[in-house]
């Protein structure tokens, strides 16, 4: 078994890289022409989360046939159940998208996420006492409770957001009501995706027998992944069946330009891809925080994402007809974030320097 050397500036990282690449997938949605919402989500997942997973594992996971044949069946069960609820929340999280926006849903979501993933695992494994008595411990708390703040703020500058657009008649799809109850719950349900990694970790202590090092992580998203993908391809097809646009795959409507075909493919592959990106970024920032504060992955990596998603709410200009009170509010989200990320890896040094 090859031993991993903990590099926790390495591993934040990668969590950035990863949560860049989580923000930005969304970007191609908007060049998608004449593809109904089911069609252009059912292609991005197919890629995502299932073709990418298993041929990320086979291109990284040494011995991958040996591995699954060893792997506990239990583990491999509960990692694609886990998988499949999540699934149910990024659907959540892609409608919510189109009635509040990149920014609020992230926000939201992931911030949700960010705190239920990272606390639930190690109060159900009975660990979570015992970690928060260690060096480092009340910094990672206060990272958290910060994070927490940040998201709230910005959830309010969606807030003030809703009414300075109801003020300039200017709404557009954008609907609090609809939107807040659906990334409530791919905020709850995406934090299940922690416990499919959670669940799916003797698959990786196997892959890690067979060498697979800093990659051991991407055995078990076979299993987490292809279970979102299987609630969210039922969910896809009935739509399909429902509004008969399954035809969509092979031809645009009447009218539209057929052109628009390969580039909606593209679209969607780079969605995919994207997506994927972070799920291959998160594992090797996880494997490199160390054993001390391993759970915190799940916090660094949401708060990140909420971090970047706004930034990007900002460079695709969704705040543009706002007032100076929600840009101000907006922007002190964005600090606050920053703060909280800086509080978790502070925490995280600190448990290094306890445990070397």
């Amino acid at each position: 078994m090859n031993a991993i050397t903990p590099n926790l500036y390495l591993g934040v990282g990668m969590h950035a890289v990863g949560a860049f690449f989580a923000a930005t997938c969304y970007t191609p949605q908007k060049k998608v022409r004449a593809w109904s919402w089911q069609t252009y989500w059912l292609t991005q997942a197919a890629l995502c989360w299932f073709l990418l997973p298993i041929i990320g594992a086979f291109l990284t996971i040494p011995d991958l046939f040996a591995v699954l044949r060893e792997a506990p069946g239990s583990a491999m069960r509960n990692s694609f159940l886990l998988g499949a609820a999540y699934g149910i929340g990024g659907t959540a999280f892609g409608i919510s998208i189109r009635y509040i926006g990149f920014s609020l849903t992230y926000a939201i979501a992931v911030g949700l996420s960010g705190v239920l993933g990272t606390l639930v695992p190690p109060l159900v494994k009975g660990t979570l006492p015992g970690v928060m008595q260690k060096p480092g411990a009340s910094w990672v708390v206060a990272g958290i409770v910060v994070g927490t703040l940040g998201i709230a703020a910005a959830g309010w500058a969606g807030r003030l957001k809703e009414n300075d657009l109801a003020a300039a008649n200017n709404r557009g799809e954008f609907s609090l009501a609809k939107g807040l109850w659906l990334s409530l719950l791919a905020g709850v349900l995406s934090a299940v995706y922690s416990f499919a990694l959670e669940a799916g970790a003797p698959i990786a202590d196997v892959a890690s027998a067979h060498g697979a090092g800093v990659f051991r992580g991407n055995v078990v998203y076979i299993f987490s992944n292809s279970g979102a993908f299987v609630t969210t391809a039922i969910y896809c097809l009935w739509l399909h069946a429902r509004h008969k646009t399954i035809g969509e795959l092979v031809g645009l409507p009447a009218g539209s330009e057929e052109s628009w075909l390969p580039i909606n493919f593209a679209m969607a592959a780079v969605t995919g891809l994207f997506w994927y990106g972070q799920f291959f970024f998160y594992n090797l920032g996880h494997v490199r925080l160390g054993q001390k504060f391993a759970f915190t992955s799940w916090a660094i990596h949401m708060v990140l994402l909420v971090l970047f998603s706004n930034l990007m709410g900002v460079v695709l200009r969704e705040w543009r007809q706002c007032r100076r009170l929600t840009h101000t509010t907006i922007a002190l989200a964005l600090v606050v974030l920053i703060a909280a990320v800086l509080l978790l890896t502070y925490g995280n040094h600190l448990g290094e320097i306890a445990a070397s």
